[in-house]
């Protein structure tokens, strides 16, 4: 009996060495986010000798850097698993605690998601508003192009993200929630202007297009893979908003590659006119942790049936 004891206070101990300190993941997120030890320091209410010797065990823990010590600061690639880890456990305790809390209608749980702005100007918040309205959730998107959302799943920044990436990353699972239909737009007034004799090279080279941003090689691939003309050689306004895109194609000073979702009403009053029938379609994602509980498991199934509902 006495050696069955002692091996397992041997194991528990085992267990315990094994364990990591989330008082030092805590400082490695706090220095990242203030890109000062000082400025981390006041946040954390401790020494700046105090938030280093963190720091150094944390290091001494994984037996390697998890901090590039440059300008910026910058999580080493093992730095960045465990803030990803850290950041999980966070969002895990912040649906926990309010279930568990005398004042849990007081206390609302935030969850970070990364979509694209065409699924935000669409159908996504309407997806979700059942959900917001019956519970105490924070929303905290993070719009960017569908092709680079997955930059945030992979930081640990969102649980989720909407993306057109198929393979879904390590501790994740992604589903396929169907097709966005773009449609290549302008005014009746605009293509008599810009576009009298139908779309050519010529003409595009003139005619006023828009991109999302820099990043964004949505339009320019289409218009070189159907059109033969490389990005940099046509006039293309550079606007951070779907909406955006709509307001200019109403307003007859652009042509926009814009989701047919988006413009059913334009194109059937006949605002907006298709200045091709070729059309581009992607496949949209939802890639999201594998282990989902509660509200981020309600939250998910929401976005994946009102998706297959509307796309």
């Amino acid at each position: 009996m006495i050696d069955k004891l002692y091996l397992c206070v041997v194991q528990d101990d085992k267990k315990r060495e094994e364990m990591v300190d989330y008082k030092l993941l805590n400082a490695l997120q706090v220095v990242i986010e203030q890109q000062s030890f000082e400025r981390a320091a006041n946040v954390l209410c401790i020494s700046q000798p105090a938030v280093s010797q963190r720091i150094k065990l944390l290091e001494e823990y994984v037996a390697q850097p998890v901090l590039i010590r440059s300008q910026p600061l910058i999580a080493t690639d093992i730095g960045q698993r465990l803030l990803k880890h850290y950041k999980q456990v966070q969002h895990l305790e912040a649906e926990l605690l309010p279930s568990i809390s005398a004042t849990s209608t007081e206390k609302s749980v935030v969850m970070a998601i990364a979509v694209n702005a065409d699924s935000l100007a669409t159908w996504f918040i309407p997806a979700l508003a059942p959900l917001l309205k019956q519970y105490p959730i924070e929303l905290n998107l993070h719009i960017m192009d569908e092709a680079r959302t997955l930059e945030k799943v992979k930081a640990g920044e969102a649980f989720g993200a909407l993306s057109l990436q198929s393979k879904p990353l390590p501790g994740c699972e992604v589903t396929l929630l169907g097709e966005l239909n773009y449609v290549l737009v302008a005014t009746p007034e605009f293509v008599q202007q810009y576009l009298p004799q139908g779309i050519t090279q010529q003409a595009l080279r003139k005619a006023p297009a828009v991109s999302f941003d820099h990043k964004d090689d949505m339009h320019i691939k289409f218009i070189e893979q159907h059109f033969n003309l490389a990005g940099g050689s046509y006039p293309c306004h550079i606007v951070r908003s779907s909406e955006a895109f709509v307001a200019m194609a109403n307003a007859g000073v652009a042509y926009c590659l814009i989701p047919k979702l988006q413009i059913e009403d334009e194109l059937a009053s006949g605002k907006l006119v298709k200045i091709t029938e070729t059309q581009l379609t992607i496949p949209l994602y939802w890639h999201r942790w594998i282990l989902l509980k509660g509200l981020y498991k309600q939250v998910s199934e929401q976005i994946i049936a009102a998706a297959k509902h509307t796309m």
